[in-house]
């Protein structure tokens, strides 16, 4: 696979905009953002099921550019399309994605004529963490596991200062480790007890609703409940469980300075991170147990990753 310098185009120029798109499980949001950083125009729409998320797509990247004025529709010099599952960024082709349902769909030129500028198309989380590994909490450290947590999980690996692209063309699909096989909730990926089905944000909220019967309670709540709800504290506690489970093994492999949560959950800062470096203190026996740190952009490391992917052209 070719490296992703030779075939990105050369960073941005100052005064430059770029438009940001980043497809996750439950939305889809977009933004148009100054080079600097500064946003200056943002939507989010639900995510549809299937290839219809692509229309959706197109539809929040047409209401961004249409809301700008002449001078500033001509700033924005390149947009950068993030998404999720496995995708292929050579070729273009967005390969499989459990949460949303689709398969082998080519996404090809389609955003780039629509919107009439080079239109980088790539992981959500190989850029989102790429972003948190050179820009956020891991910004100091060469070789660092960046762990994603959101409606589902994933991650990025940086070793020795290299970001590892992997077979096909990213590594850390860590939400699919299986660390429940014989008593585990069944993963949209076809396994059983996946870390996903434990540890991420959604399944949090399930396995809250399943032993108190309240709905309507998202994983942000049940964090918030742990100093009185026993039943949130059990819910968490297995959650650090099988996502510390599901780490062991990048652990032991190649000894990261550094982990970093990142994505919705990462709200939950030290309630999450602490019992989780405890608990692989708890595991690791041969090689020492990393720091876990929170990731600096949180929810939006998607977004702030694809504004900076479009900028620089590349991962650096």
């Amino acid at each position: 696979m070719s490296s992703p310098s030779a075939r990105s185009p050369e960073a941005l120029g100052e005064d430059a905009l770029v438009l940001a798109v980043d497809v996750g499980g439950t939305t889809i949001k977009g933004e148009i953002v100054e080079t600097s950083g500064e946003v200056l125009a943002a939507a989010a729409v639900p995510t549809p099921r299937g290839e219809a998320a692509f229309d959706a797509l197109a539809e929040v990247g047409d209401g961004l550019l249409a809301g700008l004025s002449d001078v500033d529709r001509a700033r924005v010099g390149r947009a950068a399309v993030l998404l999720p599952g496995l995708v292929d960024p050579v070729r273009s082709i967005a390969v499989f994605s459990a949460n949303i349902g689709w398969r082998d769909v080519e996404v090809g030129a389609r955003f780039r004529d629509r919107w009439s500028m080079p239109v980088l198309i790539e992981h959500d989380v190989a850029v989102a963490g790429w972003a948190e590994w050179r820009f956020g909490a891991g910004g100091d450290r060469d070789t660092v596991c960046v762990v994603i947590i959101g409606t589902g999980i994933s991650g990025t690996l940086s070793v020795g200062g290299r970001l590892v692209r992997g077979g096909i063309g990213q590594a850390g699909e860590y939400g699919h480790i299986p660390v429940r096989r014989d008593h585990g909730m069944p993963c949209p990926c076809g396994n059983t007890g996946c870390v996903e089905t434990v540890a991420s944000a959604s399944a949090i909220a399930r396995a809250y609703q399943r032993r108190t019967g309240r709905g309507n309670v998202g994983a942000a709540q049940v964090f918030a409940s742990l100093g009185d709800d026993a039943d949130a504290r059990a819910v968490v506690a297995d959650a650090v469980e099988a996502l510390a489970d599901g780490l062991l093994g990048v652990v032991h492999a190649v000894c990261p300075e550094v982990i970093v949560l990142g994505g919705g959950l990462a709200g939950a800062g030290d309630a999450l991170a602490k019992p989780l470096h405890e608990a692989l203190a708890a595991r690791v026996r041969v090689v020492p147990v990393p720091e876990v740190r929170i990731g600096r952009f949180g929810a939006r490391a998607g977004l702030a990753g694809a504004a900076l992917f479009a900028g620089y052209g590349e991962l650096l």
